[in-house]
This record gives structure tokens, sequence and C-alpha cells, in this order.
């Protein structure tokens, strides 16, 4: 008899995705990356209705990618910052984008580029920190894990 499994595989891109998987989330974090702080200047940039982007929002802080900080006492107003861990959501926005520009861009191109501090065009690729060999489909395998009782499994 074979067992079926039907409980959900433990991983950390399903956890990743439960907190900025959704479109207006990611955007929210782009627009904070381009220096857009302010819920007005987020709404007129992305187009989100103002409830969802609002809930986004509070679920970026809540997860601690974003805080708000005040900068008006009467009304009361917010900006929102990049933590570290929000800081670090910066590969993955230029990893899609990069992606987007590959194969979406159309006869026009890109509709933005960046440079980096060195003075070239920013392309993304992701390289293995030890090798530096670029990062590609069949070159990396999962390893077993340790769960919290130190048995090793499938994790991923």
């Amino acid at each position: 008899m074979t067992t079926v499994v039907t409980e959900p595989r433990t991983c950390s891109i399903a956890r990743t995705l439960d907190l900025v998987g959704e479109k207006w989330a990611l955007l929210a974090v782009r627009e904070v990356f381009l220096g857009n702080h302010r819920f007005d200047e987020m709404v007129r940039r992305i187009g989100a209705p103002r409830d969802t982007l609002t809930a986004r929002l509070r679920t970026l802080v809540a997860a601690g990618i974003f805080e708000r900080r005040q900068y008006s006492e009467h009304p009361a107003r917010f900006e929102y910052h990049l933590t570290d861990a929000g800081r670090d959501l910066y590969p993955v926005i230029m990893s899609l984008m990069h992606w987007g520009d590959q194969y979406l861009a159309g006869e026009d191109g890109p509709p933005r580029v960046f440079e980096h501090h060195c003075g070239h065009r920013l392309e993304t690729q992701l390289v293995c920190r030890a090798c530096g060999e670029p990062l590609r489909h069949g070159d990396s395998k999962p390893l077993a894990a340790r769960d919290e009782n130190g048995r090793t499994g499938e994790r991923w």
C-alpha cells in the first residue's frame, strides 16, 4: 500500500510568499526601495486600492519587513522604511525585474535600468558564494535538514 502525503512541504519559499507573494506587497517593497516612503505616494505609483495597500503595509510591518516612522502629528501620518529583513529583499526584487526585462520588456526595452556604484549597468546574477559560478538549474541539490529533535529528513 502506498502512503499519500497530505501535509504541505515545509518550505522557506512558501513561508516567504505568505508575506510578500502578493502583487501589492512586492510593489510596496519596490516603491520603498525607490525612495517612496509615504502611503499616498505608494498608492499613486502602484495603483493599488487604498484599503488593499493598507492591509499589505500592515502585514509587512507585522512581519518585520517595514517599520513605520511618524512624520506628522496632526494629522498622524507615517512613512514606511525597510528593516534589515526588508533590505535583504533587494536581490529578490532586482531578480524579478531582470526576469521581466528579459522576457516581458518588448521592443522598447526595459522601462528602467540601474547603474551599479562601479559605473556599469546593473544586471543581476546569482552566484555561488564559495566558487563564484553562476547559479543554474541542475547545478544544485537540496540537502536533508535537521528538525527540532535532530532528525534528518526532506524539508524542501
